[in-house]
Order: structure tokens, then C-alpha cells, then sequence
């Protein structure tokens, strides 16, 4: 505890870049940190979401110092931050601690993989679906503070294509839609349109972080 660091995390801010060396793991507790691969042209797309569920920079206490991703706030807030040094020391130190640890990267290792698949092979209004939902699933509410524009460079798609699938939502009373702000009106809607991704994804965080995701 003596070595957490409270800090707010405003929307677009960039945690790390790219290949640098992380001198510390964020833990955020009502920001959403997207993890995004970007190609030497400058194109990025999302690979994952952190939210309170989880932590930033898990290549800290993996072994390694640095990850080809770079950590951007999707949806601010604030967390908390830990010198990586202070993680490795109570990783290596407590059983408890790796066991939560080892846990929490294997569902984001999940979340990973299936992401690359439902950006593969699944439609623009799925994605959406999808990412309103885990993005739900790392809040607190109904609200979302976030533009479609924002959504697009994050799935990597047409920010087009996004306003067509929100109208489409919004047409059917599933989400409401107005100067940067999501409402979701209807969830159960929302997980009907959503792909398989999002409840296999879901399944695999209730089962490895149970204590986590009932906080």
C-alpha cells in the first residue's frame, strides 16, 4: 500500500508507447486503458481492454521490461500505478499474488486471441456490440463517455461504419446516442446482437477472477 501511486488517467492519454521500457504497472479503478498494436505505417488496432478488472503492463512481472503495445486511455478516470520494481518484489514474494496474477493474464490472453478473431471475421455491428459490452463490464452505470470517431481508430474499422451500426442500435432502442455519450438501454438486447467472443471472453474472466468481477 505505502507504494501506490494515485493518478488520473484523462481520455487519449498514452500510458506507453511502444516498445518502451515500463517503469511501472497501472491498476485502473474507473479508466479504461485500450491496448492497441500499431504497424510501422501508423495504422493501430485494439487488441484488449483493462479496466478495473486488471493490470497495465503485465510484461513487468512476466520477465520482460518492454511489449510491442501501446496503452492508451479509451475512457477516462483514474488508478492506481506501482513502480514495476514493487510488483516484482511482491510477485516473487507471495504465492497468492502470482496465483491472482498468473490467473488475471490468462483471461487477457483470451480476450486477446478472440479479439483477433472477431476482428477477422465478424461484422462492423458485432464489434460494436462487443466492445460496448466489455466496456460495460469495466464501469459502473449504463453511460459511456466516448466518440464513434474514437470507437473506429480502436476496432480499426470505417468511423462509417460505426455511425451506420449505432443508428442501427439506436433504431431498435438497444443504445442511445448523443454528443460523445452511450446510453445502453437494453442491455440483454446488446448481448443478442454481441458474437460468441464477448460470453466466451466473459465465461473465462468470471472463472479465473470470480472475487474480481463481483467487486
Amino acid at each position: 500500500m505505502p507504494h501506490l501511486e494515485w493518478v488520473d488517467l484523462p481520455l487519449g492519454k498514452v500510458i506507453h508507447e511502444s516498445g518502451m521500457q515500463r517503469k511501472f504497472v497501472y491498476f485502473p479503478t474507473s479508466a479504461i486503458v485500450s491496448l492497441l498494436y500499431t504497424t510501422e505505417g501508423g495504422a493501430s488496432s485494439e487488441i484488449a481492454v483493462v479496466g478495473r478488472e486488471g493490470a497495465v503492463g503485465i510484461c513487468v512481472f512476466l520477465g520482460g521490461a518492454s511489449m510491442p503495445i501501446r496503452d492508451e486511455v479509451c475512457s477516462a478516470g483514474s488508478g492506481y500505478r506501482l513502480r514495476a520494481d514493487a510488483v516484482n518484489a511482491a510477485f516473487e514474494r507471495s504465492d497468492r499474488v502470482q496465483y491472482l496474477m498468473l490467473c488475471y493474464t490468462q483471461a487477457l490472453l483470451t480476450q486477446i486471441s478472440h479479439t483477433a478473431m472477431c476482428n477477422r471475421y465478424h461484422s462492423v455491428d458485432q464489434l460494436l456490440c462487443r466492445w460496448l459490452l466489455q466496456s460495460l463490464d469495466r464501469q459502473h452505470g449504463n453511460e459511456l463517455l466516448m466518440t464513434q470517431e474514437l470507437i473506429a481508430n480502436m476496432l480499426g474499422v470505417r468511423r462509417e461504419g460505426v455511425t451506420e451500426a449505432a443508428l442501427r442500435l439506436q433504431a431498435a432502442g438497444i443504445i442511445h446516442y448523443a454528443r460523445g455519450h452511450i446510453w445502453v438501454l437494453d442491455r440483454a438486447g446488446l448481448e443478442a446482437r454481441a458474437c460468441d467472443c464477448y460470453r466466451v471472453v466473459k465465461r473465462e474472466y468470471d472463472r479465473l477472477l470470480p472475487a474480481v468481477q463481483a467487486a
